[in-house]
């Protein structure tokens, strides 16, 4: 594919896939301690941070779920323009670079059962034939090189890949428009024996299934991981209820906001944004630390 904007989504998958592996190995160590009331102090510095750290992610799962499904645009597009440049290097077998790329695209023709880019009409409009094998003291190959602006030997024809074994008929592969050179043919009529579909609606098609199927894992995910922080959050404030007291055996209860909403959120960010804060400040004092003075 062409577009590079379109590996967002799986690369934001991965990172937050990741994250959620730190973020629930840190929730069981924490309901570990929280059945000692003694160990569990250690983690009030920490959880504010904590709790900052996993909304973020948890909210990016969701954002990363939301955006595989609105960017189906940039990922036709990017195949649009990844299968138009796969079909016009589909002849170059003898360059460096190339040599795998028309058995690739038969490859994917075949697999996905379709033909072209957005249609069989595609492969009329390049030369998909490599000089290699074309025969230049041959009048007709002469003439259909000299009939083209570019110089490039164009065909009404379509490489085997296209062709459809389901078809009852054998496979014309050539002169698909010519009705007068196959017998009892019709071209505008005929059920062509080859793939009439576009590889870009048949690899659209897939990677949608695929996120309809990962989208509703990741979804799952993201209501579990969801779970994960509530319950957390009901566990972090019960637990301050039974610090200092001697009593450790006491009922508790638990609650997801102590203040308004925006508050809130203010304390869970401003400790995250001190300690970013302070790292700049430290990185900076090293950096004038080690400037020479005059």
């Amino acid at each position: 594919m062409d577009n590079s904007d379109i590996h967002v989504v799986p690369n934001t998958l991965m990172i937050v896939g990741l994250a959620s592996l730190g973020i629930n190995y840190f929730a069981s160590k924490i309901c570990q301690d929280a059945l000692d009331a003694g160990l569990f102090p250690r983690w009030k510095n920490f959880l504010k941070p904590y709790f900052a750290v996993s909304c973020f992610f948890t909210v990016l799962m969701l954002l990363a779920v939301i955006m595989s499904y609105a960017m189906k645009g940039s990922l036709e597009s990017s195949l649009k323009v990844g299968l138009k440049n796969g079909i016009r290097f589909y002849k170059d077998t003898d360059t460096p670079g190339r040599c795998f790329q028309k058995q690739n695209i038969d490859r994917m023709q075949i697999e996905f059962q379709c033909c072209g880019n957005s249609d069989f009409r595609d492969w009329f409009e390049v030369q998909w034939i490599s000089n290699r094998y074309l025969d230049f003291s041959s009048k007709e190959v002469k003439d259909r090189i000299k009939s083209n602006v570019d110089g490039r030997y164009l065909v009404d024809g379509v490489p085997f890949s296209c062709c459809n074994p389901s078809s009852p008929r054998p496979c014309i592969q050539y002169q698909l428009t010519n009705n007068s050179a196959h017998y009892n043919y019709e071209f505008q009529t005929e059920e062509l024996n080859i793939y009439l579909r576009g590889c870009r609606e048949a690899l659209v098609n897939y990677y949608m299934g695929l996120m309809n199927t990962i989208g509703a894992g990741v979804l799952s995910v993201f209501l579990l991981q969801g779970s994960v922080l509530v319950s957390l959050r009901f566990l972090q404030t019960a637990m301050e209820a039974v610090a200092g007291n001697e009593n450790t055996e006491i009922e508790t209860e638990g609650y997801l906001l102590e203040k308004s909403v925006k508050e809130t959120i203010m304390d869970y960010a401003n400790p995250v944004l001190k300690f970013f804060l302070l790292t700049n400040q430290v990185e900076e004092g090293t950096a004038a630390g080690a400037t020479p003075t005059a």
